[in-house]
């Protein structure tokens, strides 16, 4: 045996032992609730609505290029290697270690950055359980910091203290995202029966419009599809990670769909287009309809349900990224410390501690110097790119791996081969026009140059950084 082979079977050898230690915590059940969570987004519902009636043909579109070739993605390489670190573990496979450490870092820095959107979203909806007299607060960058931090404490925590405590919080927020939207639809309905259609819905405004800012839109929309892939990062926490993931995925992927589509129809129904805010577009459709049908008790308690279902957001992002650092740490590209176990918890408690810190820290200095709305919109877009680069990796795998004869027991694209490579290549092109939309701003940024400068910088900083660890890790191996 040659030193760099037996030098790979040490390494595996270590991995297999570091991680024995995992807690098998997740069923059928709760990774469909940890689906619904960690990939439903209210705020996309809002942001569509916002748009207009032809948002929901973006949706379709989205769906077709992009939701469907992510889903039979996830369902063949999660079943081929069904592995803790999942995306991590399937660009490993395909092209070697620097493409899954640089896939698995750039995952884990755009939640980072996607922390404090998802939680100023909680944020700005909180507002609403208490009434008028709490919505003076909207425009304060302090109370969303205090607010953002004070979430992400408790995301954090629970998760911290053990899956089979987090996946509460996660299942919660499953129904927390759900309810609102059943409640919204309810409201909805009783709009367009009672005064019709509050935005007119015909086939002129479904028409969706191909100048570029529309199509920036539509990387949003694809973006609000993203997530399949994270429960896979827990793979070994998961019972029979290689048949429990793809059925999840088949169930959970019609609950999303509908979701989104029935979510933005009600708020079109319930309020006009011009009306809805990307940050408070679905409790304004809910106060504006509830207030109409003489309910207005409603409101506060759809309130308190999408703050429960952003914060378990949270913490099934916060749970699943946390694997990315751990399991480099046990293959030693970071440091030995990321790749230990609590001892009385059994969770990675160094990724986790410090993925909370910096999402944190990314929570204050979103605010520094900008108003809450550009903080968002800034966040979305770094946000946007850092996650689309880990999906090149990600669809070409499914391509790579096509010429490799899978294990027995492993769920294959139906069609085979030659289907697999058309949704890995419709997925990856989806993808990459996806992150070169995002490096466009919003149409009223006061300063455009400015912030694609700002956006590039900090992605190529992303990157060179990770590349640098990398360097750093091979030579700890060597």
């Amino acid at each position: 045996m040659s030193d760099a082979t037996a030098r790979d079977a040490a390494t595996a050898a270590s991995a297999a032992e570091a991680k024995r230690g995992l807690r098998c915590a997740m069923g059928l059940r709760d990774v469909v609730l940890f689906y619904v969570v960690a990939v439903t987004g209210p705020r996309w519902i809002a942001v569509a609505a916002a748009a207009g009636p032809s948002s929901l043909v973006v949706w379709l579109i989205a769906g077709l290029t992009f939701f469907i070739p992510l889903a039979f993605t996830v369902i063949e390489l999660s079943s081929r290697y069904p592995e803790e670190g999942g995306i991590y573990v399937w660009s490993k496979r395909a092209f070697g270690d620097f493409s899954g450490f640089m896939t698995g870092w750039m995952y884990w820095t755009s939640n980072l950055v996607y922390f404090p959107g998802l939680l100023y979203f909680a944020a700005g909806n909180a507002l609403f359980i208490g009434g008028p007299g709490w919505q003076s607060l909207s425009g304060s960058g302090t109370y969303f910091i205090v607010a953002s931090l004070a979430m992400l404490v408790l995301a954090f925590g629970l998760n911290l203290v053990g899956l089979d405590i987090g996946k509460w919080l996660q299942n919660a927020g499953a129904f927390g995202t759900w309810i609102p939207v059943a409640i919204l639809v309810a409201l909805g309905g009783y709009a367009w029966l009672r005064y019709g259609a509050a935005t007119p819905i015909t086939t002129h405004t479904l028409t969706p419009s191909f100048a570029v800012k529309d199509l920036v839109f539509w990387s949003t929309l694809a973006f609000g599809f993203g997530g399949l892939e994270s429960a896979s990062l827990m793979s070994e926490e998961i019972e029979d990670a290689r048949r429990t993931v793809p059925r999840a995925i088949l169930i959970a992927g019609i609950m999303i769909a509908a979701i989104y589509i029935l979510g933005t129809v009600a708020i079109l129904l319930a309020l006009p287009s011009g009306e809805a805010s990307g940050l408070q577009g679905i409790m304004q459709a809910v106060q504006h309809t509830a207030a109409r049908a003489g309910l207005p008790g409603i409101s506060p308690i759809v309130a308190a349900l999408i703050t429960i279902g952003s914060i378990g957001g949270v913490g099934a992002w916060a749970a699943s990224t946390a694997r990315l650092p751990f399991v480099a740490g046990i293959d030693r590209y970071l440091p030995p410390a990321f790749g230990r176990l609590h001892p009385t918890w059994r969770t990675p408690y160094v990724a986790m501690l410090v993925q909370a810190v910096i999402a944190a820290a990314f929570a204050v200095l979103g605010q520094a110097g900008a108003t809450v709305k550009n903080a968002y919109e800034f966040l979305v877009s770094m946000g946007v790119i850092s996650f689309f680069i880990p999906y090149l990796f990600m669809f070409a795998s499914l391509i790579r791996v096509q010429s490799v004869p899978a294990p027995a027991g492993a769920q294959r694209v139906p069609g085979g081969p030659a289907v697999a490579r058309l949704l890995g290549a419709l997925g990856f092109f989806v993808t990459a026009a996806s992150i070169i939309l995002s490096f466009i701003p919003a149409s009223d940024d006061p300063h455009p140059v400015v912030t694609v400068v700002k956006i590039a910088v900090a992605t190529a900083l992303v990157l060179g950084v990770g590349a640098l660890l990398y360097a750093r890790g091979a030579r700890r191996q060597a």
